[in-house]
C-alpha cells in the first residue's frame, strides 16, 4: 500500500515541476541552451530506462555484500603485482668467471683466490677476465706456478660466481658469456602474453561470465605463477612467464567488469582506485621478500603460496547480475540480486524486481564485429586504444629511464610503489570534481609536461631528472587508474570485457614498442615519442563523452543515450525553422520531457479492475 501511495504522490508532483522549469527558462532565457535541454532529456530517459540501477539501490548501494566483493577483488591484486614485477629481482646482473676446477686435481688445497689467480687471464687493469680461461695442461702444481699458463680459450666447464650472495636466474642457468638474456627481451615475452591473454580472456569473460573467467585466471596463477619455482630450464621459465601474464590480464579484465557491474555511483570508482592501490602494496611486498630471500625459487614459492587460499572463491565469489540478464538468465539474475539484498539485510520490492526483463533477441548476438560495425563503439575503442598505448609507452619508457641513473633495484621499485598510492588516491578528488574525461586529460597533461621537461633538461642534473621521472610516473599511475574506470563505463555490458581486452592490446603494444625503442640505446627519441603520442592522446580524449553520473550501458542500443541521437536532431530542426525563436525550441523540449515523465508514471499506475492488478488494501 505504501508503494502505491508513493507512486501517486510522485505523479501529482510532476506538473508543478513542469511549470517551475518553464518559468525558470523564461526568467533566464540566456542561461539555457538547446544542448543543455537535450542533455536533460537524455539523462531523464536513461534514468527511467535504467531499472537495474533502481534495483541496485534497493539492494543497498554499498552494503556488506558490496564491501565483501571489493575485498575479494583486492587480495589477488597484491599477487598480480608480485608476478608482474618478479623478473626485476630474479634476473639481476652477475659477474661470472670460468670454472677451472681442473687444477684442484694437482693442487687440492688451493683456495678459490689462488685457483683463479693461476687459471684466469687478467684485464689490463688487473681484474680477471670473465669469459676466458687458460687452457688446462698436464703439469704439476709447481710447474704451473713457476712457468705460468699462456694459451686461453672460452669457458669449458661452466662458470662460478664468487662475488654473488644470492641465487638468481643468471647463475642458475648460466645466462652469461654469449648466452645473455637481457631484461628487455624477457619483458617483451611477458607483454606478448598480455597481448594474447587480453583477447582470449576478454572474449571468454563475455561469453562464459565474469565468475568462471576469474576462477580460470586464478587457476592460471597457481599453475604458471607458483609453478615457476619448479622449472628446469630457462625456456621453461619463459613459457611459464608467458602463461602467468595471460592469467593476470584475464583476472584484471574480469574483476574490473565485475566491480563495475555490481557497484553504483562513486562506489564504483572508489573500489577500482583502492584495487589499484593494493597493486602498489603488492610491489612493496615483493621488494621486501626479494631483499630477504636468498634464492629466486624461494621467492616464487613464498610469494606464490597465497594463491592457494583463493580456491575458496569458488563458493563465495558472485556472478554479475547484469551479465546474467544480458545473456538470458533472468531467474539466476533475480536470485543473485535477492541473495545480495539478504546479505545487506534489505528487501527488494516484488514490483521492482518484476520490471527486470530479458533483452531483445538481437542483443544476444553481440560479437567482436560490433566494434567495427557500430560507429560509436568503434570510435570509443580507437580513442581509448590510443590513450592506453600512449600511457603504456610513456610509463615503461620512464621506468627504463629511471634505470639509467644506476639506482639500486630495491630502491627503484619501492619509491615508485610508494608514490603511486597517493597518485591513485588523488583520483578520488579529481573524479568527483571534474569527472572522468577531464581527470584523464589532467593526469595525461601533467605526464606530458614532465616528459617535455625531461627532454629539455641537461642530463648532468641527475637529481632533478630523477625527480622529473618520478613525477612522470606519479601522473601516469593516476592516468592508468582513471582510464580503467572510464573505459569500463564507456563499454556496454554485452561487450565490456571484450572491449577491455582490445584496449589492453594497445597497452601491450605500447609496452613492446617502448622496449624495442629503448633497446636501440637512443637518447632523445624515446622521450620525444612520449611527448608526441601524449599530445595526440590529449586531442583524442576530447572526442569522448562524459560518463560521470550516467547510467551504465548494457546493450549497444543504449549508446544513443550518451550522445546526441538522430531523433533529437530531427526534433531540433523541426521546431527551429528559419527565423524561429529559441524559446519555442526550449518549451518544446521541456514539454516533451514532462510528457515522457507523465506517460511513464501513468504506465506504472494501476487501473482499478484491470486483470492482474493487486488491490492496494490487500498489500
Amino acid at each position: 500500500m505504501s508503494g502505491e501511495s508513493n507512486c501517486k504522490v510522485k505523479h501529482r508532483s510532476h506538473h508543478p515541476s513542469k511549470n517551475l522549469n518553464q518559468h525558470e527558462a523564461q526568467e533566464h532565457p540566456n542561461s539555457w541552451s538547446l544542448e543543455m535541454l537535450l542533455r536533460r532529456l537524455r539523462a531523464t530517459e536513461a534514468n527511467q530506462d535504467d531499472k537495474f540501477a533502481h534495483i541496485l539501490d534497493a539492494v543497498g548501494e554499498f552494503g556488506t555484500f558490496q564491501r565483501r566483493l571489493v575485498v575479494l577483488t583486492f587480495i589477488p591484486n597484491i599477487l598480480l603485482a608480485f608476478f608482474i614485477s618478479a623478473d626485476v629481482f630474479v634476473f639481476t646482473a652477475q659477474k661470472p668467471y670460468c670454472n677451472t676446477s681442473w687444477i684442484l686435481a694437482v693442487g687440492p688445497n688451493l683456495t678459490e683466490a689462488e685457483q683463479m689467480n693461476l687459471t684466469l687471464p687478467r684485464e689490463p687493469n688487473g681484474s680477471f677476465q670473465t669469459c676466458l680461461m687458460y687452457l688446462p695442461v698436464a703439469w704439476d702444481l709447481d710447474s704451473i706456478i713457476q712457468f705460468g699458463l699462456n694459451h686461453t680459450e672460452s669457458c669449458q666447464d661452466g662458470w662460478i660466481y664468487p662475488d654473488t650472495k644470492k641465487r638468481s636466474l643468471v647463475n642458475e642457468f648460466d645466462l652469461v658469456c654469449g648466452k645473455e638474456q637481457n631484461s628487455e627481451s624477457m619483458q617483451t615475452m611477458f607483454a606478448a602474453g598480455i597481448l594474447t591473454g587480453s583477447l582470449i580472456f576478454g572474449l571468454m569473460s563475455d561469453k562464459l561470465g565474469r565468475y568462471p573467467t576469474i576462477l580460470m585466471s586464478l587457476l592460471g596463477l597457481i599453475i604458471f605463477g607458483f609453478g615457476t619455482a619448479f622449472v628446469n630450464t630457462f625456456h621453461q621459465y619463459l613459457f611459464f612467464r608467458f602463461g602467468v601474464s595471460q592469467a593476470l590480464v584475464g583476472y584484471t579484465i574480469s574483476s574490473v567488469s565485475l566491480a563495475t557491474e555490481w557497484l553504483v555511483a562513486e562506489h564504483r570508482s572508489h573500489a577500482i582506485i583502492l584495487e589499484h592501490c593494493f597493486f602498489s602494496v603488492g610491489v612493496m611486498f615483493l621488494t621486501g621478500l626479494a631483499n630477504s630471500l636468498p634464492h629466486w625459487r624461494l621467492l616464487f614459492l613464498v610469494g606464490g603460496a597465497p594463491v592457494f587460499p583463493l580456491i575458496f572463491y569458488i563458493w563465495i565469489l558472485p556472478e554479475s547480475p547484469r551479465w546474467l540478464l544480458m545473456n538470458g538468465k533472468l531467474e539466476e539474475a533475480k536470485q543473485m540480486l535477492c541473495y545480495a539484498a539478504g546479505v545487506n539485510k534489505k528487501t527488494i520490492p516484488l514490483s521492482l524486481l518484476n520490471k527486470l526483463q530479458l533483452p531483445r533477441k538481437k542483443v544476444t548476438k553481440a560479437s567482436v564485429l560490433d566494434f567495427y560495425n557500430n560507429r560509436h563503439l568503434r570510435r570509443v575503442t580507437l580513442v581509448m586504444g590510443c590513450v592506453w598505448f600512449t600511457v603504456s609507452y610513456s610509463y615503461f619508457t620512464l621506468c627504463f629511464k629511471l634505470k639509467d641513473f644506476a639506482m639500486n633495484i630495491h630502491f627503484g621499485q619501492v619509491i615508485p610503489g610508494i608514490m603511486e598510492v597517493p597518485a591513485r588516491l588523488c583520483c578520488i578528488f579529481l573524479l568527483e570534481q571534474i569527472g572522468r574525461k577531464w581527470s584523464l586529460v589532467a593526469s595525461l597533461f601533467q605526464g606530458t609536461l614532465t616528459c617535455l621537461l625531461i627532454l629539455i633538461l641537461p642530463p648532468e642534473l641527475k637529481s632533478i631528472m630523477v625527480l622529473m621521472v618520478a613525477l612522470g610516473e606519479f601522473s601516469l599511475a593516476a592516468s592508468v587508474t582513471v582510464f580503467f574506470i572510464y573505459t569500463a563505463e564507456l563499454l556496454p555490458t554485452v561487450l565490456r570485457a571484450t572491449g577491455l581486452g582490445l584496449v589492453s592490446l594497445a597497452w601491450a603494444a605500447g609496452a613492446i614498442s617502448s622496449l624495442m625503442i629503448i633497446s636501440q640505446r637512443l637518447t632523445l627519441l624515446p622521450i620525444l615519442l612520449c611527448c608526441v603520442s601524449a599530445i595526440l592522446a590529449l586531442f583524442f580524449c576530447s572526442l569522448l563523452p562524459e560518463t560521470q553520473d550516467q547510467p551504465l550501458p548494457d546493450i549497444l542500443e543504449h549508446y544513443p543515450l550518451q550522445t546526441r541521437n538522430v531523433a533529437e536532431e530531427l526534433l531540433a530542426k523541426e521546431v527551429a525553422p528559419e527565423g524561429g525563436t529559441g524559446d519555442v525550441v526550449r518549451n518544446t523540449v521541456l514539454d516533451s520531457t514532462m510528457l515522457k515523465l507523465d506517460s511513464d508514471v501513468l504506465s506504472h499506475t494501476p487501473v482499478p479492475g484491470r486483470a492482474g492488478d493487486t488491490d492496494p488494501q490487500n498489500d
